[in-house]
């Protein structure tokens, strides 16, 4: 049988429309139902484009010049938006980025979960939708003699240096930008990743976003750190409201940023933070949402759908540190929580204690080996949230789900691909999806947080 070949050639010059944009924010464009991706192109746009890659179902394409242009176009704000990796939505109006974020998570939840009557709202967006993250990493490079520090180049390992990142809260760019300068001041050379070789390697901020408490972590190869003393000094007087001074030793060829080898230099080893009315006490390694105003308006979405009344025992699958727990903890009878992280767990009791909390329980452990034993020692869940890695829930742990069979399940997830993998897996096992609702937790990416509500048939 003689091959399809692709109707599109590398090199080639195409006029064409763009009809819908993929999963990471490139334009589609189709040629004799064949797909060609192009970044920064949207929906609604044509123009034309060069073919630079052609696979056997799918080609690539660089916009070359636009015939006619989207009213959802914005020109994006940042000045490194184009060259920097981080935001890939810049470019389209925030009420356009939203309608985005809610067409893909009804797309898949029709072609993956064959749902295609499950009800998703419009997703549920921010007032301000900048400087919101909470915890900035800045990998640090040398050039030309001095330190620079950024983030990466798309598809690169290359530094781009900036001043300011628009989805940062200020506080975290005021701190990078301070610890680089005391740092170069004191002659700590910056890690060079293909010899393995220099000390810094990381500059890390986290921000209380209502405390205002700052905690600095300075992340080395290796655990010796020159003029250390007068780099705290320095760091106390530049930055106020600073806490906590930490250094992180990462000593493997990893691009994993912290290592395991935790030294508080100065001050406390937490700083503290609200999400509504609970608090949390965060270390440099604690896994906190990094847009805690958005988080809010998440988890109150996911307690309206758990709809305690004061009688019920839940379960919280993945509870980290026991951030969804502790805010259905106040409503429920009983709280169980299950996370693999040892620490986590540590966090999630620490933080229980913290908001005199005494009605959840955390145990360490993979959710889908902790929550069949709890079930075999008779602890029956009226309610179960889950809030997953972007994998998606392990199957043991949504079959237990369906032998348990509690009244409701709260699916929290930030890949909606897997999310309606697994509700699929559900519905088959006796639940009924009633409603999806999408969360803008990261503005200007193509990152979108959902909250899903499944009530047993």
């Amino acid at each position: 049988m003689e091959k399809l070949k692709p109707p599109v050639e590398k090199n080639e010059y195409i006029d064409v429309a763009f009809e819908d944009l993929t999963h990471d924010g490139a334009g589609v464009a189709k040629v004799n139902g064949f797909p060609v991706f192009v970044q920064n192109a949207l929906p609604g746009e044509s123009g034309q484009v060069k073919v630079i890659k052609v696979k056997k179902g799918y080609a690539f394409g660089k916009l070359i010049k636009h015939h006619t242009i989207s009213e959802q176009r914005v020109e994006a704000p940042c000045p490194v938006y184009k060259q920097c990796g981080g935001c890939q939505l810049q470019h389209v109006s925030y009420e356009g980025q939203l309608q985005f974020k809610q067409k893909q998570v009804k797309d898949v939840m029709a072609r993956i979960g064959h749902l295609p009557d499950v009800p998703v709202h419009s997703t549920l967006g921010m007032n301000d939708p900048w400087r919101y993250r909470n915890k900035a990493q800045v990998p640090v490079a040398e050039r030309e003699g001095g330190l620079v520090a950024g983030f990466y180049q798309q598809r690169s390992h290359d530094i781009i240096n900036m001043d300011a990142c628009l989805i940062q809260q200020q506080a975290n760019d005021d701190v990078v930008q301070a610890v680089r300068s005391i740092c170069e001041k004191h002659d700590v050379s910056a890690y060079q990743e293909q010899k393995h070789k220099g000390s810094l390697r990381h500059i890390m901020a986290r921000y209380g976003l209502v405390t205002g408490e700052i905690m600095v972590v300075i992340v080395t190869r290796t655990a010796e750190l020159p003029n250390k003393k007068r780099i705290i000094e320095d760091i106390i007087e530049a930055v106020p409201n600073v806490k906590s001074i930490v250094q992180n030793v990462n000593s493997k060829r990893t691009n994993v940023i912290l290592g395991n080898q935790t030294n508080v230099l100065w001050g406390e080893e937490y700083i503290y933070d609200y999400i509504g009315d609970v608090k949390f006490a965060i270390s440099a390694k604690s896994f906190y949402q990094v847009n805690p105003e958005q988080t809010k308006v998440l988890y109150d979405k996911a307690l309206e759908y758990a709809d305690l009344t004061g009688e019920e025992t839940v379960i919280d699958a993945y509870c980290g540190i026991g951030t969804i727990s502790l805010f259905l903890a106040q409503k429920a009878k009983k709280v169980y929580g299950v996370e693999i992280v040892p620490e986590a767990i540590e966090d999630a009791k620490r933080n229980a204690e913290l908001n005199g909390i005494h009605n959840a329980e955390f145990e360490v452990g993979e959710a889908e080996v902790v929550i069949p034993n709890w079930y075999k020692q008779g602890i029956k869940a009226d309610v179960i949230v889950v809030d997953p890695p972007r994998k998606g829930c392990d199957e043991a742990l949504l079959n237990t789900i369906i032998d348990m069979k509690p009244k409701k399940v709260v699916y929290v997830s930030c890949g909606p691909a897997t999310l309606a993998r697994d509700l699929a897996i559900l519905e088959k096992g006796g639940y009924e999806t009633v409603e999806v609702q999408p969360v803008d937790m990261f503005p200007h990416t193509t990152h979108v947080e959902n909250v899903a509500v499944l009530k047993l048939k």
